[in-house]
Order: C-alpha cells, then structure tokens, then sequence
C-alpha cells in the first residue's frame, strides 16, 4: 500500500512516545503499509544543533521524508509545545517537506493541560510544510502507556481512540495512493 514514515521527536530512548510510535507503527503494517521508523534522537546532535544542513544523516533523513506517502509524527509535549529535538529537524527539512503528504499527529504529555498542543503548536508548523491533509491526532496521556515485559499496553479508552486516528489516517493514505497510482 503506502509508504509510511513513523517519526519520533523524543529524546528518550525509553520514552513513552517511542513505545505509542511503534504500537500505532504496528497496526499499520498490519493494515498492508510499508512502515520505517525515525528516532530524531538517532540523529547526530551536532548536524540538529548546528544546522548542517549537508550532513549525510539530515540529508538521509530528507530523503525519507521525500519518499514517503505519509507521515506518523509522534512528540511528548514539554510547556505546552512539541520537542525541541523535534523542531530541530522540522527546521532542517526543505520548506515543502510535506507538500503531498498525509500526516498523523500524535502526542504524549503527563496532564491533559497539554491536549492542545497537536492544534495550536504542531499543526500549524505540518501545514506551513505544505501537507496535502493533516488527519486528526490524539493526544495521550503519559499514565494511559505502560509496559508489561516487552510490550506496550495502552489503556482502552485511549487505545480505541488511537486505532480510530490510525485507521482514519490509512484510509486517508489508501484513497490518496490509489488516486496517485494508475
């Protein structure tokens, strides 16, 4: 089906949107989608930090932006915004990153003061990116992911609504691919 990129603005290694990225990842893949993950953390800290637009992992990471039909952007959200690790590589990507694109918002934080963040600080960094449709996200509470030895439990009142802004944002990509497609 489609080509997905599954983005993660974390820092931690161990983070609770890291664990939500691949739980959603998952359910994609399981929908026919081709789904890669990218841990912005991964990425070196001098090329984020010192802009360097050149470098062979920013400019990999571009280049798998480019290739992809649809994007899963994950964030935790610290004061009331998306990561700065996050915003790092946003700021690195060419203008129209996006432009095409289906994207799907997710985000994590530890009070539902945080619930807007999606609307009023990523939302309008996605569009002014130039993607086709922004599908709704969903914002999850820190509490609501656990894990149980090596695998992620979402609480059921947020795991419904996040397979709803999964299979929302697959239908989405599944009209989009077949319009684009012969």
């Amino acid at each position: 089906m489609a080509a997905i990129l599954s983005v993660s603005g974390s820092p931690s290694a161990t983070s609770r949107t890291g664990r939500l990225l691949r739980h959603i990842d998952a359910r994609l893949v399981g929908g026919g989608h081709d789904v890669s993950a990218l841990d912005v953390r991964d990425l070196p800290a001098d090329a984020l930090l010192g802009a360097d637009f050149g470098h062979p992992a920013i400019v990999d990471a571009a280049e798998r932006f480019a290739r992809a039909d649809g994007i899963v952007i994950g964030t935790p959200v610290y004061k009331a915004a998306y990561s700065g690790l996050l915003k790092a590589l946003l700021d690195l990507l060419p203008q129209y990153a996006l432009a095409g694109k289906t994207v799907l918002p997710l985000a994590t934080g530890g009070s539902t003061a945080h619930v807007l963040a999606i609307d009023y600080a990523l939302r309008p960094v996605l569009s002014s990116m130039g993607a086709a449709h922004i599908v709704p996200g969903w914002f999850t509470l820190d509490k609501d992911i656990t894990v149980e030895g090596d695998r992620t439990v979402i609480a059921p009142a947020s795991a419904a609504a996040l397979e709803q802004a999964a299979d929302v944002f697959s239908a989405e990509l599944r009209g989009r691919v077949s319009v684009l497609t012969p």
